[in-house]
């Protein structure tokens, strides 16, 4: 090294103070102070110094900060080369179609895609591992999750759960708490802290961060679950709603993900859930979008859905095709899917329906089944002819109610009475509901929607429901339904033939009425019962599943009830009645016959013998598993959204009370239109593309990667060799950092996170530990060359190892690859034997003999350089190639989005307004194809890491 005051511009000296290598750029004199300017490549910083603050000894590599080094370079190369972080650190063990998901949304820049698996195969999980995979990388920190209400507790448990991330749920009464939280002064704050003691005490911890984020109650946390109706814009821009939709979409989220997503395509574009779509759109750069039927043969609707993925390539729907979306949708079929052994993941159901007999003694319920039909029969026809379909809607479900329970229909009857009997002016019209929030109810929100507004009545209404409820009490001191004895009757069927006495049975049933009634008969004969429905709040439904997962043996649910469950540990359920929507059903099984189910999953369908609603059962049945077949498909949902299904269905129901002679007739046609209906889809739907081989390897592989032991040697050899601690203490480390952050009973693997429950993990995701990998200060020509040699080291290997960083930055671009370089003492580079000296020093420490002195450190650094332009030629093409590809999906999806623009402008009848638009296309067109000629200039850059000589081991 020289001496300060032979030192020139251009020269590489040492600077102790900061503990790295710079280059003069600049010496000055000035009132007899010498000041050098010197540059910092591990900062790519600039300082000032004295010449007495410049090193004229030669600074020596110690053995921790050469470990450090190699196992930091180590880390960033897993990074450039796609390994898989999330995997890797998270307690979940990934499928290979999870796999390959994860894989294709990390393979590009911009992570913005469509999943679009078949249901049960774990979309959420796919998106638990992208966003750790985005956080692990250091790309995300605020996450915002949207999706219906009754999965908002599925994704915070599920967050929680395979991943450690906890979410918080934003409601419409918590957004209006933290709301007011965040304008009250500090003052007043501490008078009401008691009053938000308990549930709400993390809303006034809050409130110095809602203060200085311009009071946004989405800004309070980082990770949110929010439910899509509570948070879609209103029809009017202004009001309370229309604020919060505000607040949400510039609360500044990195990664946004929507469950459910169809629901935003909407039925137009002026739909409150497009609105929103378009706003989440555009308000994070990474967006998962998840839907199991994104694409049902209405490409209007597909369109507007895939266009929130990316606005450009899908100008108009015309861009829908094959080609062009499957860049944007990932997607597994059930019948393609495999475990980590290649074997099927799903195996065959068994279902059966069960009808229902009406003993002598059951005679007065038939007669009020009947009594109630007749009724439905009666006022459905009275209320079309008087255009009053609310009412229509109250007599289908009365159909179900009577169906579903005596209990059920009887307590909806009182609550129609008293309805009835009040003064006329309270009796009101029923709300405006759209199709889609009228289909996403279940019965028993559906009936509390209409009983709620005091509906007006029919003729006679009054007098025929004080009939029908003394009718429904005489049936209910008579004992229990004929349903109820049959359900008992059952469950003991199945213990037997399951050959398990603790059999856990999962019953559906549409209304709370029927709920209640159940858990009491159940309850009555030693049965431990536990109940779910849409009115628990998420503690509750918490309590209810880790009951029914330990001790309770039954658990009855509404479908609200059942929304997001995941219950593979049990295997049979009984739908105590049957929803006129299959899809409802399908969504029912779905509960158990999901990922991890290892029976064979028993579905129960009970139906009364003889009823309206059993000749429509059978036949459809047995129709409908023609069309499946011959279309290969496995439910209606394949083919049909929740919305039309609810409409056809329940108009094929209502036909067949209204006329039952001709059952067989209206299910023809509707299975003609399902028919119909199946063939547009699967046309259009294949859009999606087909699945792909999957390799049940990949996940044994990832598994078993050494990232996080890297990451540990990295960490542990930095602060040994920078002035801080690590030490060993009962299986984990406790690390004191430079300037004495401290932390303890430290675990880098998940396995130790596992076994030491009161441990902290520490991985890549924590910035102070990726910036060790991120930062690497690079090697000075001039440093002084260790002389090493390792344990695992053949005798005949000697010659000089090193580290390359290899790079290329444009505009808007920056890609890097490590490469690992060996060169022999005889000239000859050997690649096996770089990689292997690598991993060498990744599981061994090195002995340092000797350094080399600084002439011949220099001459070797020469060598060692005009070798690595050589072989690094090769990586150096491949980013260039990689970088290029890019550029030309950029300018192909630009200029196909300009000629949409320009055919669109071309149908402008005015001259005038029609040429001036073209004009301002083009000069915008112009100005795209400029800045792609900027983000063609490419900066290439090889830098060294580490050079160290090798000597064989000889001891």
């Amino acid at each position: 090294m020289l001496n300060a005051q032979h030192c020139r511009e251009g020269d590489w000296v040492y600077l102790p103070a900061h503990r790295t290598y710079g280059r003069i750029i600049e010496r000055t004199a000035l009132w007899g102070h010498e000041i050098f300017r010197v540059w910092l490549p591990s900062s790519d910083s600039v300082v000032r110094v004295r010449s007495d603050e410049i090193s004229t000894q030669c600074s020596t590599l110690s053995t921790h900060h050469l470990t450090y080094l190699a196992a930091a370079a180590r880390v960033a190369d897993a990074l450039t080369q796609d390994v898989l972080l999330a995997p890797i650190e998270s307690s979940v063990i990934p499928l290979p179609h999870q796999i390959r998901a994860l894989s294709r949304a990390i393979s590009n820049d911009r992570v913005r895609y469509l999943l679009a698996d078949e249901v049960g195969l774990g979309k959420t999980i796919e998106a638990g591992l992208i966003m750790r995979e985005l956080k692990l990388r250091g790309l995300v920190r605020r996450t915002l999750v949207i999706a219906p209400k009754g999965l908002v507790t599925q994704w915070i448990a599920e967050m929680a759960m395979h991943f450690n991330e906890q979410f918080h749920p934003i409601m419409s009464e918590d957004y209006k708490s933290l709301k007011r939280i965040s304008a009250i002064h500090s003052d007043e704050l501490r008078g009401l802290r008691t009053e938000y003691e308990g549930n709400n005490s993390g809303l006034v911890a809050q409130h110095s961060a809602l203060r200085a984020a311009n009071s946004n109650p989405f800004r309070a946390f980082d990770q949110v679950v929010v439910s899509m109706d509570s948070v879609k814009p209103p029809a009017n821009a202004s009001g309370a709603a229309w604020e919060r939709f505000e607040d949400l979409i510039s609360a500044g989220w990195d990664l946004v993900i929507v469950d459910e997503a169809h629901r935003l395509g909407g039925s137009t574009d002026q739909v409150a859930r497009y609105k929103l779509g378009q706003g989440l759109a555009e308000a994070a750069p990474y967006l998962l979008l998840l839907s199991a039927t994104p694409h049902q043969g209405k490409t209007d609707a597909f369109h507007r859905l895939i266009s929130l993925v990316d606005a450009q390539a899908f100008p108009d729907v015309s861009s829908v095709t094959k080609e062009r979306v499957q860049p944007y949708v990932i997607r597994t079929e059930k019948r393609r899917a495999i475990d980590a052994e290649g074997k099927p993941l799903f195996k065959p159901r068994r279902t059966e329906l069960a009808p229902v007999s009406w003993e002598d003694r059951h005679r007065d319920q038939r007669l009020l089944y009947e009594a109630v039909t007749e009724y439905v029969r009666e006022g459905y026809n009275q209320a079309m002819r008087e255009k009053r379909s609310y009412i229509g809607f109250l007599m289908i479900l009365m159909q179900r109610l009577v169906v579903s329970s005596t209990r059920a229909i009887r307590t909806t009857l009182e609550r129609r009475l008293e309805a009835l009997e009040a003064p006329q002016e309270q009796l009101t019209l029923f709300p405006m509901v759209s199709e889609e929030d009228w289909a996403d109810l279940d019965g028993q929100e559906q009936m509390d929607t209409l009983l709620k507004t005091r509906l007006k009545a029919l003729k006679n209404e009054r007098a025929e429901v004080k009939l029908l409820l003394e009718a429904a009490k005489r049936c209910e001191s008579q004992g229990p339904d004929a349903k109820a004895e049959a359900l008992l009757d059952w469950i003991y069927r199945l213990q037997a033939e399951e050959g398990d006495p603790d059999l856990k049975v999962l019953v559906f049933t549409e209304f709370v009425p029927t709920q209640e009634m159940l858990m009491r008969f159940l309850t009555e004969r030693g049965f431990e019962v536990v109940c779910l429905n849409g009115s628990m709040d998420m503690e509750e439904r918490k309590r209810v599943q880790d009951a029914f997962a330990k001790d309770a043996r039954i658990l009855i649910s509404t479908d609200a009830g059942g929304e997001g469950l995941n219950l593979q540990f049990c295997h049979v359920v009984i739908n105590y009645d049957i929803p006129w929507n299959p899809m409802r059903l399908e969504q029912r099984i779905g509960r158990v016959d999901r990922i991890g189910q290892t029976h064979t999953v028993r579905a129960i369908n009970f139906v009364f013998e003889d009823s309206v609603e059993h000749r429509v059962r059978e036949v459809l049945e047995e129709k409908l598993a023609v069309i499946f077949e011959e279309f290969g498909i496995d439910k209606t949902g394949d083919v049909l959204d929740s919305a039309q299904a609810e409409r056809i269905f329940d108009d094929l129901y209502v036909e067949a009370i209204l006329n039952p002679d001709v059952v067989e007739t209206k299910v023809d046609e509707v299975l003609k239109s399902i028919q119909e209906q199946a063939w547009e889809s699967r046309q259009s739907a294949s859009v999606l593309g087909p699945t792909e081989d999957l390799d049940p390897r990949e996940a044994q592989r990832l598994l078993a990667h050494p990232l996080p032991h890297w990451v540990e040697r990295m960490t542990v050899s930095y602060l040994r060799a920078h002035g801080g601690r690590a030490e060993r203490k009962n299986g984990a480390w406790d690390l004191t950092w430079p300037g004495s952050e401290r932390l303890t009973n430290v675990v880098f693997t998940n396995k130790e996170a596992e076994e030491k429950p009161l441990s902290r993990h520490v991985t890549l995701e924590a910035p102070k530990v990726r910036g060790l990998a991120m930062r690497l200060p690079p090697f000075a020509p001039g440093q002084s060359v260790p002389v090493i040699t390792l344990p695992g080291l053949a005798p005949e290997i000697m010659g000089f190892w090193s580290l390359w960083r290899i790079s290329i930055s444009t505009a808007d671009w920056n890609r890097r690859r490590i490469m690992p370089l060996f060169l022999a003492d005889d000239g000859r580079v050997f690649a096996p034997t770089a990689r292997h000296i690598w991993d060498q020093l990744l599981t061994t420490a090195p002995t340092i003999l000797q350094h080399l002195d600084v002439e011949t450190s220099h001459q070797a650094f020469e060598r060692l350089q005009e070798a690595a332009e050589q072989q690094g030629k090769t990586i150096y093409d491949e980013l260039v190639q990689a970088h290029r590809e890019r550029l030309a999906r950029e300018r192909e999806k630009g200029e196909y989005a300009f000629a949409a623009r320009r055919r669109a402008i071309e149908r402008i009848g005015l001259p005038q307004v029609r040429n001036h638009r073209l004009s301002l296309l083009e000069q915008e067109e112009e100005r795209f194809r400029e800045q792609l000629e900027r983000r063609a200039q490419i900066l290439p850059e090889m830098a060294p890491l580490l050079l160290v000589r090798v000597e064989g081991n000889h001891g």
